[in-house]
């Protein structure tokens, strides 16, 4: 927790929230203690924030502030690192302004929201900075006091995936061998290329021709360049289809079934 003096800059009333740049965020403070807490910190409504390589993507981030004197300003960000001081990554990397909303029973509480655009060929360059990300949240009471809590909340930013299958031969006897190969990869943010994701367990899913309820047959691993392959033995029409459910730094994906005739 940072409890901060006040700053040369005025604030209105409750009703505005701005997240402070990472130079006024880690600035230096007085030892002291607050009343200010910070609560119903959510990050893209509780979803992972996943990312390709160009395609941008708006994110909301909601927590509520309470402090007995009042809210008179909040504030929130994503950071990534081993602390705030040496941190190598925040989200957003520019000034955004959003809003607080005093609750109408309970003037002490005040419900805050902001909204930023994350453009992964900006402010992604290093493929380290996915995973966990913490949530500062701050605030000045109606007294002055500052505060800031470098962990509030957490999320979870992940590099896309992508999986490809391919099943034959087609048409194909019943009873005769199918085989099924695929492709795991992932964006690679340093090479802003997709490349094999390796080790990882994909489910091989068949659903039968007219029903909607796809089955998991086995589950294969990747190989070093993400290739998939295995076999199963044809019984009746269907479409096949590879599964990755996602990692903690990566998102799941799910291929398009690839229909097999048997005859």
């Amino acid at each position: 927790m940072r409890i901060r003096p006040a700053v040369a800059v005025v604030f209105g009333v409750t009703a505005l929230s701005v997240s402070v740049p990472p130079a006024t965020a880690h600035a230096a403070s007085p030892a002291a203690s607050s009343d200010t807490t910070f609560s119903k910190v959510v990050v893209n409504g509780g979803k992972d924030i996943v990312l390709d390589l160009t395609t941008r993507k708006t994110v909301t981030l909601t927590w509520t502030a309470t402090d007995p004197d009042g809210v008179l300003a909040s504030w929130a960000y994503l950071w990534h690192g081993p602390n705030t001081d040496d941190a190598d990554g925040y989200l957003p990397s520019y000034l955004s302004s959003g809003a607080c909303t005093v609750s109408p029973t309970d003037r002490t509480t005040s419900t805050c929201k902001v909204s930023f655009v994350v453009d992964p060929a900006r402010a992604l360059h290093r493929n380290t900075l996915a995973g966990t990300w913490n949530v500062l949240a701050g605030a000045q009471d109606a007294t002055d006091d500052w505060t800031e809590i470098d962990v509030a909340g957490t999320a979870q930013v992940k590099r896309s995936a992508t999986v490809t299958v391919n099943a034959s031969p087609e048409p194909v006897t019943k009873g005769r061998t199918i085989t099924v190969t695929g492709k795991l990869t992932r964006a690679n943010w340093e090479s802003r290329t997709y490349t094999g994701y390796a080790a990882q367990p994909v489910q091989l899913q068949f659903r039968e021709k007219g029903s909607t309820t796809y089955t998991t047959l086995k589950t294969v691993t990747s190989s070093g360049s993400g290739a998939l392959k295995t076999t199963t033995k044809a019984r009746t029409d269907g479409y096949f289809r590879f599964v990755f459910a996602g990692s903690g730094t990566t998102g799941p994906s799910t291929a398009a079934g690839d229909f097999v005739d048997v005859r």
